[in-house]
């Protein structure tokens, strides 16, 4: 028996098979389609647009928060887990998309804001209203990450993200007599709190969801260095979970550096390479949105995929991104499910900065064909632009040399609409402005054209349903790295993508008497072992060998 299947006997029984040849969409609702007229995006939008999800292919829909909250950060702040935000219709809306969308073969994700809740949610109003309550974290002393009573309750409060985002109290996993709220993860507000989440959990799944991405899943338990505490306390709900919904699935946002092991320690059933995490990164950030506190503008690597890159510069970051990938498959196995997304709504779309939508097709064929599951962030399938001048909305602006509004604005239907399709109101009532290019990409436009990009995504999407060897589980051979980049999964499928503008070669010993057919694609040649390929090539092809 592996480590890793050391580490997982016993917690949380079978991933669901349906999970590991999914392709996932994520929808930041409030974007996506509107169709009452008020300008914020809302479900019975979504259940009108479903249509175009089958069409592309995808298998799941992960929404980002949709409770009712005060919107001070997008809905990352709840005010109550168990009723769908009016502004995006009821609960009987949500139903209702569940149905629509299992018609068509489509199963629905939420997104669990397990840490924290609003400062609006009545349990914190009745924990600032009675000192012995212990749902939050309360300190008689000020420190960090600690906020000022706003009530009648003496003290401070622990916050997680936003002062108006009072963490929720799961415990520390190394209490000290000094700081009596540092409590035991089994002292009765820890125990209270765990019992709350599978009530959520078990809510929605009663309703037909199909299970959860759980924001910030690892910072439950505080003080927790090696996460033993977190991913004890997420191992048994998951294993609740499985009993009671053994087709139900659980996703962690992300673990932390140095725990790549985190999700499957946790019972979880795929982990996530987030947008703001190094092996992410290296592929795809080229700065163009700006930074995050912790990271030193000055010191940024540039990325791989970026037309404009210097070879060397690029491939030290395919390397750095090659070396992550390889130490999470040490830690936690190499048939780890992991997701790894185009974008998302925390950070830059593919098309940021000088990075164009159509400079975007090498990036595609390497997410689809990588062994990752693939997730797909709204509009980046049309190779919608990230607005770097967008306006603060929600809490977008996470510090001062990053706002977060570039990659939420609305979806991009129909130029022939009134706000292209994404909603009838005014334009001064939208959730966010729209692309005032009027070049910018729509739906309509592109699957009008069938050498568009949203056509190489449907065609990518189909050419990975239809081969086993290109999803997950299948053997993965590095044969090249750097320009062009060129992989090998199983025995008969060969990748090979160069993102830059410069056309690049490579002579692979691997490939010497070897014929290469296409299978999809633009710019490559396999001849004899030599890859050539053009300045923006990228294709699947087939192997024979003599």
């Amino acid at each position: 028996m592996t480590t890793a299947e050391q580490r997982h006997e016993g917690t949380t029984g079978e991933t669901p098979g349906w999970l590991a040849d999914a392709v996932i969409y994520e929808i930041y609702p409030q974007s996506f389609a509107d169709s009452n007229g008020d300008g914020i995006g809302d479900l019975p939008g979504v259940i009108d647009h479903l249509d175009h999800l089958e069409w592309l292919g995808v298998d799941v829909i992960w929404f980002n928060p949709c409770f009712a909250s005060p919107f001070r950060d997008a809905g990352y702040d709840v005010e109550d887990y168990l009723t769908i935000a009016p502004r995006y219709g009821t609960n009987e809306d949500m139903v209702e998309l569940v149905e629509q969308a299992r018609r068509r073969g489509i199963r629905i994700l939420l997104d669990l804001v397990a840490g924290h809740t609003s400062i609006d949610h009545p349990w914190f109003a009745r924990s600032l209203a009675d000192p012995s309550d212990d749902r939050y974290i309360w300190a008689d002393r000020d420190g960090s990450g600690l906020v000022p009573s706003p009530g009648p309750r003496e003290g401070w409060y622990l916050k997680n993200f936003f002062d108006s985002q009072p963490a929720l109290n799961f415990g520390y996993a190394r209490p000290h007599p000094d700081e009596p709220w540092r409590q035991a993860t089994d002292a009765p507000g820890p125990t209270r709190n765990r019992e709350a989440l599978q009530e959520i959990i078990g809510f929605w799944l009663d309703r037909g969801v199909a299970g959860f991405r759980v924001d910030l899943a690892f910072s439950l338990v505080k003080d927790d260095p090696d996460l033993e505490a977190t991913t004890a306390l997420w191992r048994e709900i998951a294993g609740w979970m499985r009993a009671r919904y053994p087709d139900a699935v659980l996703l962690p946002e992300a673990d932390d550096d140095n725990t790549a092991d985190a999700g499957l320690r946790g019972g979880f059933d795929a982990d996530f390479a987030l947008v703001i995490q190094r092996e992410h990164s290296a592929l795809f950030n080229n700065g163009a949105t700006g930074h995050l506190t912790w990271q030193d503008p000055a010191a940024m690597e540039p990325c791989y995929y970026d037309p404009e890159v210097d070879e060397e510069a690029g491939t030290r970051a395919l390397e750095t991104f090659l070396r992550e990938w390889d130490e999470r498959d040490r830690r936690a196995g190499a048939d780890r499910l992991v997701v790894l997304p185009t974008a998302d709504h925390d950070f830059s779309r593919l098309a940021a900065g000088p990075r164009t939508g159509d400079q975007l097709r090498p990036a595609f064929t390497f997410l689809l064909t990588w062994g990752s599951l693939p997730s797909i962030y709204y509009g980046d399938e049309i190779g919608m632009r990230n607005l770097p001048d967008a306006p603060e909305t929600e809490g977008s602006r996470w510090n001062p040399g990053y706002d977060r509004a570039g990659c939420r604005t609305p979806m991009q239907w129909d130029d022939a609409l009134p706000n292209s399709g994404f909603s009838s109101a005014p334009v001064e009532r939208l959730y966010l402005p729209q692309d005032p290019d009027p070049s910018r990409p729509t739906v309509a436009a592109q699957r009008a054209d069938p050498g568009s990009l949203l056509h190489h995504v449907r065609d990518l999407v189909d050419l990975r349903r239809r081969t086993p060897a290109l999803r997950t589980g299948g053997a993965r051979t590095v044969l090249h790295v750097g320009y062009p980049f060129v992989y090998l999964r199983g025995e008969e499928h060969l990748v090979v993508v160069n993102p830059r503008r410069e056309p690049a070669q490579a002579t692979i010993p691997a490939l010497a008497g070897a014929t290469a057919t296409m299978l999809l694609g633009d710019g490559v040649r396999v001849e004899d072992g030599v890859v050539e390929v053009a300045g923006g090539g990228h294709a699947v092809l087939a192997v024979t060998r003599p």
